[in-house]
C-alpha cells in the first residue's frame, strides 16, 4: 500500500457513506478489522460488526458530502484527515463533522483498523 492506494480506499470509504451504503463500506474491511469510533470505546468487530455500526449511523442522515486527504503512508499505516456533511432526516439539523483517521491495511488492501477522532458542529 501506498498514499494512492490510501486515497483510492478514502474515495472508496466517502462514496459508500455518501450513499448510506453498509454493503459498500463493510467490504473495504478485513475480516478481523476493528474499528474504533471514539479513542475509548469498544471496537466493532469484522464487516459485520461494522456493517451493524453504519447501518445505525447512516439511518437518519440525508445528503452526505464526504471528503478526505490522506496525509502519507507508513508501512501498513496510513493517516488521512476527512470532513463530512451532512442533514439529519429526524430534525433536519445540519451536521458538519471534521477528523482524524489512523488506518492499517492488511495485504489484500483492506482496512484491518480504523481509529478516528472527530469533533462534530
Amino acid at each position: 500500500m501506498n498514499t494512492d492506494d490510501l486515497r483510492n480506499w478514502l474515495r472508496a470509504y466517502g462514496a459508500a457513506w455518501e450513499a448510506r451504503s453498509v454493503d459498500a463500506a463493510s467490504h473495504l474491511f478485513s475480516e478481523e478489522a476493528l474499528y474504533f469510533e471514539t479513542p475509548y470505546a469498544e471496537p466493532f468487530r469484522g464487516p459485520e460488526g461494522i456493517g451493524g455500526y453504519w447501518s445505525k449511523v447512516t439511518e437518519d442522515q440525508r445528503d452526505v458530502d464526504f471528503d478526505s486527504e490522506a496525509l502519507g503512508f507508513i508501512g501498513t499505516l496510513g493517516v488521512a484527515k476527512w470532513s463530512a456533511r451532512f442533514t439529519l432526516a429526524s430534525s433536519g439539523a445540519a451536521v458538519e463533522l471534521n477528523g482524524v483517521f489512523l488506518l492499517e491495511f492488511d495485504d489484500d488492501g483492506l482496512c484491518s483498523r480504523l481509529r478516528e477522532w472527530w469533533h462534530a458542529r
